[in-house]
């Protein structure tokens, strides 16, 4: 093979490399969407305090306990056997929720608290009513 063919070989060699890292590199970074108050089907943080909210049967233990007001994410992380879900009312929020979260998986839910007491429960069944119900005071 002659110098031109292995230079062309190794330049396009180079070329598809350099490809397909930023085709990896696109597809890991993900979209830049804002905050919803509606759910995140990924765990990835969003803007704001990051709280993890780890849920079990039947009740739930933030990462945190003193809030101020400002921007939230709570981390849905299912410890448990079965579905759950985090659901959050109280000023200015109301029916802000993740999607059903598996066993051994996570959503997020970004929202904006202000002063005022907050109720964090899980929305399935009866799972509420069963010991999945947090109330914080923000301020």
């Amino acid at each position: 093979m002659t110098r031109t063919g292995t230079r062309t070989r190794t330049a396009l060699g180079t070329t598809a490399v350099a490809f397909t890292a930023a085709l990896v590199l696109a597809a890991c970074s993900g979209g830049g969407g804002g905050s919803h108050p509606n759910a995140s089907g990924s765990a990835k943080a969003g803007p704001g305090t990051r709280v993890t909210v780890t849920e079990t049967e039947y009740a739930l233990k933030l990462s945190r306990s003193s809030f101020t007001p400002g921007t939230y994410t709570f981390v849905s992380d299912n410890h448990g056997k079965i579905t759950h879900a985090l659901s959050i009312d109280g000023p200015g929020v109301e029916d802000a929720k993740t999607k059903d979260v598996n066993s051994g998986q996570q959503a997020t839910l970004t929202v904006t608290l202000k002063k005022g007491t907050y109720d964090l429960y899980c929305p399935i069944d009866s799972h509420k009513q069963l010991g999945m119900d947090k109330h914080i005071t923000v301020g």
